[in-house]
């Protein structure tokens, strides 16, 4: 990450620094004006809950800053001149709370500015971490713009076997199969509550416990998979990741990235960093070779050579 110096409303926090905030709630954004408006809106809508909410700005250039502090006052803002991606973003607003060490408030939750939250959601996912307190992670159910659940939003981790069935087909062939449905668990009915390996970052709810155990978001990803990495880091410290779908959340998706062959790229390459961080040492070296010649077809030239210093 860059040492870059951030300017930031840190009095907005200090009025609550006397009292633990039952919620810190981190936005990072990038060029989304019109939708982290509709976002920063639905939360000025929640009720039942102290929480602040910070607006981490990438170095946008549609004035989406100056909409936060002139339209929503009461909103943290922190200005990045520089986008150093999801991770290094969101975890500049995780530390102006307070995180890890010295949380400021019970729960973290990373949500995406392209989000619309309704009114009881947080309070509702506040309580249910509450009443469940081996519960580190929880995500709600996410909805795209045509009613269809974001297939994100409950996940398994990208094992070797898991990227294989997906990566020649057999998720899509067989969605209900337990065994080649495990991408995004689509044997699941979205309805019901599950323990998962992942939820989403785009609306993902940790406890402050867990974040001063495992530490922030790795910042050697980019975008994508970094969420992954942080429910596999929770699940290792003996946390449950649960999707709880009786909150639900809507989400446009990609707003942000606009499915770009940066975006496309940064994808295959956190599976990569995923991979070799997670798996690499266990898996057996032609299976290895598999899993490299899979990832350069996809990722192209940067993401072998890329692979290839390692």
């Amino acid at each position: 990450m860059h040492n870059s110096q951030l300017t930031t409303h840190d009095s907005r926090l200090a009025t609550h620094s006397s009292q633990l905030l039952d919620l810190a709630v981190v936005i990072l954004n990038y060029n989304t004006r019109d939708l982290l408006r509709d976002c920063l809106c639905s939360l000025r809508a929640q009720a039942g809950l102290h929480f602040v909410a910070c607006v981490v700005d990438n170095a946008s250039t549609d004035d989406s800053a100056a909409m936060v502090a002139d339209e929503f006052p009461e909103v943290l803002l922190v200005r990045s001149p520089v986008n150093d991606g999801f991770s290094a973003g969101n975890n500049l607003g995780l530390r102006r709370f307070g995180f890890p060490e010295h949380g400021r408030a019970r729960y973290a939750m990373l949500l995406n500015p392209d989000t619309v939250v309704p009114p009881d959601a947080l309070r509702r996912l506040v309580a249910f971490a509450d009443a469940h307190p081996d519960v580190g992670v929880v995500g709600p159910k996410l909805v795209l713009m045509d009613g269809s659940l974001d297939k994100a939003c409950r996940r398994s981790f990208p094992t070797p076997e898991v990227s294989f069935y997906r990566f020649v087909g057999l998720s899509r062939l067989f969605p209900r199969s337990k065994r080649f449905g495990r991408y995004n668990m689509t044997y699941l009915d979205e309805n019901e509550q599950a323990d998962v390996d992942s939820v989403v970052g785009a609306c993902m709810m940790l406890r402050a416990e867990v974040i001063a155990r495992i530490g922030l978001l790795d910042e050697q990803f980019f975008m994508y998979g970094e969420d992954l990495d942080w429910c596999l880091r929770a699940k290792q410290a003996g946390y449950r990741v649960v999707y709880y779908p009786d909150v639900t959340v809507h989400h446009v998706k990609r707003a942000a990235s606009r499915a770009s062959a940066k975006a496309q790229y940064e994808f295959q390459r956190a599976m990569w960093l995923f991979y070799k961080k997670h798996y690499r040492a266990s898996t057996h070296p032609l299976v290895d070779g598999l899993v490299r010649l899979g990832l350069a077809v996809r990722g192209g030239p940067a993401l072998l050579r890329e692979m290839s210093r390692d």
